[in-house]
């Protein structure tokens, strides 16, 4: 296998800290090519200095003078803001870029990469979510692959590797969050701390929240709609509190693939930057020896409405999936800021779609007017 330069948009995130850990687990098979970080220049420069990619961006200019300092005695190019973090995900230096950027803020530099022909490992589900059509029609006109992150959309990827056959359905799995078994009554008193305390997987703060919400399964029926070509009522939410089973796909012969394993994003990550070749990682395997149940139900839809407004955004179309995700972002950091109570993070979700004008085949421009508009509005409901 021919050794891959990663950049890495998010290298301090989740994602970016786990995606690290792969590289250096297969030091013969990736180098770094580029790591950005929004405000956490510290961890940056660690990274930095134990990686030593070609360049680093720190968004917060404010923090340029500090990386640069740090690592004066590097050959590592630091650049900072914003717009610096998208021209580096086009450099023709790197052979992969993995955007982990949180939120609409990773729309740019996706598009940048992929508008340079270079495959993009996503798990910025919000890309597709806030820009889906752009995203799409971009990575198809310049031959731009995408390979899916997140654990429920790399579990299709690979039920959908060499098939040909017509697809029924595909199901994805949701651990259901903190509050699964958590009676509605109870949840516009819980607090940001119990919000944060996910049974299964270990998140950022913000896709944490949104999983206790389930608005971050409405992200990734979006998401699925747009990285597989399937419409909404071919993509089902099953609750699968284990989270063994990461997705499932139905073909029309009643055939059902299933991609299990322990949580453990790692292993999408991997995935994707080996991809097509399965890579050795040292792992835990699903015991079958031992008894087990597995459980699936249908969500409760009337204590999480987020998963129904996501249905209805993008049943809507246009440039109503991009206000949902800009309000939610909005709300999601109000409640972690203690501002509104968890319950009201639906309810500005609503008013903002209801009040943003719709746009059916939005530009890039449009895009970027209604996610600011879609924050002013949500930020003036709080």
């Amino acid at each position: 296998m021919k050794k891959k330069h990663i950049s890495i948009l998010g290298s301090t995130g989740s994602i970016g800290l786990q995606t690290l850990d792969i590289i250096r687990l297969h030091a013969d098979l990736f180098e770094v090519e580029v790591l950005t970080a929004n405000g956490n220049a510290d961890l940056l420069i660690q990274q930095a200095s134990k990686f030593q990619p070609n360049a680093v961006v720190i968004a917060d200019d404010k923090q340029y003078r500090k990386v640069c300092e740090a690592l004066a005695a590097y050959p590592i190019k630091v650049y900072a803001g914003y717009n610096a973090i998208a021209e580096a995900a086009a450099w023709n230096t790197a052979d992969m870029v993995v955007s982990a950027l949180v939120g609409f803020a990773g729309l740019s530099p996706t598009l940048a990469a992929l508008n340079a022909g270079k495959a993009v490992a996503l798990a910025n589900k919000e890309t597709l979510v806030a820009g889906g059509a752009l995203v799409v029609t971009t990575a198809l006109e310049k031959k731009a692959p995408i390979i899916p992150i997140d654990s429920e959309h790399s579990a299709i990827f690979q039920c959908l590797k060499g098939e040909q056959s017509e697809v029924e359905k595909i199901y994805l799995t949701a651990s259901g969050g903190p509050f699964l078994h958590t009676a509605p009554e109870i949840l516009p008193a819980v607090t940001k701390q119990q919000a944060l305390k996910h049974p299964i997987w270990n998140m950022g703060a913000k896709v944490t929240i949104d999983s206790a919400t389930m608005m971050n399964k409405g992200l990734e029926v979006i998401e699925a709609h747009w990285l597989f070509g399937f419409p909404p009522e071919k993509i089902e939410v099953l609750v699968h509190p284990q989270s063994i089973i990461h997705s499932m796909v139905q073909f029309a012969d009643g055939a059902i693939k299933a991609q299990l394993g322990l949580p453990d994003m790692k292993l999408p990550i991997q995935y994707a930057l080996g991809y097509p070749t399965r890579l050795a990682i040292p792992h835990q395997c699903i015991d079958f020896s031992t008894a087990k149940s597995w459980d699936f139900f249908p969500p409760d839809t009337a204590k999480f409405p987020c998963l129904s407004l996501a249905y209805e955004a993008i049943r809507k179309g246009g440039n109503i999936p991009c206000a949902m995700n800009a309000a939610n972002e909005i709300a999601v950091q109000a409640f972690l800021n203690d501002r509104i109570k968890f319950t009201a993070i639906p309810h500005l979700i609503e008013k903002t779609m209801q009040a943003i004008p719709f746009i059916s085949q939005p530009t890039f421009d449009d895009l970027l007017q209604t996610d600011l508009s879609s924050r002013t509005i949500t930020q003036q409901n709080i």
